[in-house]
């Protein structure tokens, strides 16, 4: 990777395997989370119009699992908050994730592209509240007051993922590019890299345990444990 000048733009997108290592499931690897249930039956539009309850009691537990006290910020979160704090330019940070240890480990220049899972949204008003406990049809909107209307605030498949105009005009300005922990084979997302390179101006860097289904596009590639690699690639750039 060639230095970056002082003052140079910083976006990084991470994906499920940055949270693997603490404690939480990936969706595609071997069994992950769409080996145990339907992503058609907990992560579609269609599946929770059929079924609300089901769709609650995945989310409720999955809200369960965030709050177990073994789920913490690895050392991957920590060093990208370090970057965040200590990089004399700006860093933007993209998550496909819709856990908050990005958040806990001190990040906050952050986009949750896929929505995030400590929060609910109200169908009826539209509005999005914070929420970690269980949710279910009784509950009513803390705003509108109407039961029923809460679902989760998670971009489901089928779904526009949220801020895709911000994601891109950061993606068109950006003087590196890094992907970590990523499978590469879900979009908008995988096709980051390219709209990077299509302006041949950023460079490009994937992080990750294996080679992602975009590894090719990439200039370069490290592989390794996102807890190991992540950190290293910090003090490299902090240096």
């Amino acid at each position: 990777m060639q230095p970056l000048a002082p003052d140079a733009f910083i976006v990084i997108l991470t994906g499920a395997g940055i949270s693997k290592e603490s404690g939480l499931d990936t969706f595609r690897c071997e069994g992950g989370t769409w080996s145990k249930v339907r992503i058609e039956d907990v992560a579609t539009p269609e599946g929770y119009r059929r079924n609300p309850i089901l769709v609650q009691e995945f989310y409720n537990a999955r809200r369960e699992g965030l709050r177990d006290a073994e789920v913490q910020p690895n050392a991957a979160h920590l060093a990208l908050a370090r970057l965040e704090r200590e990089w004399t330019g700006e860093v933007l940070l993209i998550t496909q994730n819709i856990d908050d240890l990005h958040e806990r480990a001190g990040s906050s220049n952050l986009i949750h592209m896929h929505g995030e899972l400590l929060k609910i949204r109200c169908e009826n008003c539209g509005q999005i509240h914070i929420w970690a406990e269980e949710l279910s049809a009784q509950v009513p909107c803390p705003s509108c007051h109407i039961a029923g209307q809460l679902r989760p605030h998670i971009v489901w498949f089928g779904e526009i993922p949220l801020e895709m105009e911000r994601i891109f005009d950061a993606l068109g300005q950006c003087d590196l590019f890094v992907s970590i922990g990523t499978s590469g084979n879900v979009y908008p997302a995988a096709g980051f890299v390219e709209a990077v390179r299509y302006q041949g101006v950023g460079q490009t860097l994937e992080l990750n345990l294996d080679p992602s289904e975009r590894s090719s596009v990439f200039e370069e590639n490290r592989l390794g444990l996102a807890s190991v690699i992540v950190p290293e690639f910090v003090a490299e750039i902090l240096r």
